[in-house]
């Protein structure tokens, strides 16, 4: 699955970006989907991860109650809202899609085997 993110930007702190990331192709409800952010000089970690059915979400404790993971299986697009925005939120998001049907939700890199390019999401202070 080809999977394109968009929605990055330019902010102030405090406040909000969705990003979206759409996955073309009668396969998406097949895809549990997650975010990944990697930060510069870090490491690409979880950010948020949502079943199939968008029934249940999972969020990293950092954005937990500012981020919102949701998808939309007709439009065959995932959403992330993002808000109350910090500037150690700066930096390049991913999504992933896990095509694992006997794995429900994921937090962990290595489950995801199909990743968009990435857009850059900058918090100013």
């Amino acid at each position: 699955v080809q999977l394109q993110a968009s929605g990055g930007g330019l902010v102030q702190a405090g406040g909000s970006l969705r990003l979206s990331c759409a996955a073309p192709g009668r396969t998406f409800s097949n895809y549990a989907m997650g975010w990944f952010r990697q930060a510069p000089g870090n490491e690409r970690e979880f950010v948020a991860a949502i079943t199939r059915t968008g029934g249940s979400t999972y969020y990293a404790d950092s954005v937990k109650g500012r981020f919102t993971v949701s998808r939309d299986n007709a439009k065959n697009t995932l959403y992330l809202q993002m808000n109350s925005l910090k500037p150690e939120d700066t930096a390049v998001y991913y999504c992933a899609a896990d095509f694992n049907l006997g794995r429900p939700i994921s937090t962990m890199q290595h489950s995801y085997k199909h990743w968009g390019q990435g857009t850059l999401v900058t918090v100013s202070s």
